[in-house]
């Protein structure tokens, strides 16, 4: 086999893997902003720990979307720590979850007292460095009956 071919055929396999690894690493990004956009939901919507939340979840520089939240990190803590008092025992579960790239979707099911029919959310969080960057969310109450008869989730 000449020695072009030969060199051909190396770099080709050479830039096969490379996208193979580049694949894999954006995998396993997408995977780990997925982990740890679940842990830190249920920090904050189960647990209900600010302090760790503060600590592992929200990034320093937090934007916010949704217009009764306020901006920035203080901002979402104090948010959420005024949405614990009011409400204990709310509790939230996530019911389907995806990734792409940086950005994180949570399917989830909140309840701000235990025997609410809850909202069905929708929040996409950006990702950086592990920690929730950026926020949009959407939510419409669950309803007691629906014309086709689906539940929400």
């Amino acid at each position: 086999m000449p020695i072009t071919k030969l060199i051909s055929a190396a770099l080709a396999l050479s830039a096969l893997g490379a996208c193979a690894t580049a694949s894999s690493a954006q995998e396993q990004l997408e995977t780990a902003n997925l982990d740890k956009a679940i842990w830190c939901m249920n920090v904050i919507e189960v647990e209900l720990d600010l302090d760790i939340a503060a600590r592992e979840c929200i990034a320093d520089g937090y934007i916010q979307h949704s217009q009764h939240v306020p901006d920035g990190k203080d901002g979402f803590l104090t948010y959420f720590a005024g949405r614990i008092e009011q409400f204990p025992q709310m509790h939230a579960e996530i019911k389907r979850a995806g990734a792409d790239g940086d950005l994180v979707w949570l399917h989830t099911h909140f309840k701000a007292e235990p025997d609410a029919r809850g909202t069905a959310v929708i929040n996409i969080f950006r990702m950086e460095d592990g920690k929730l960057a950026e926020h949009w969310g959407a939510g419409q109450p669950v309803p007691e009956t629906s014309v086709h008869g689906n539940d929400m989730f």
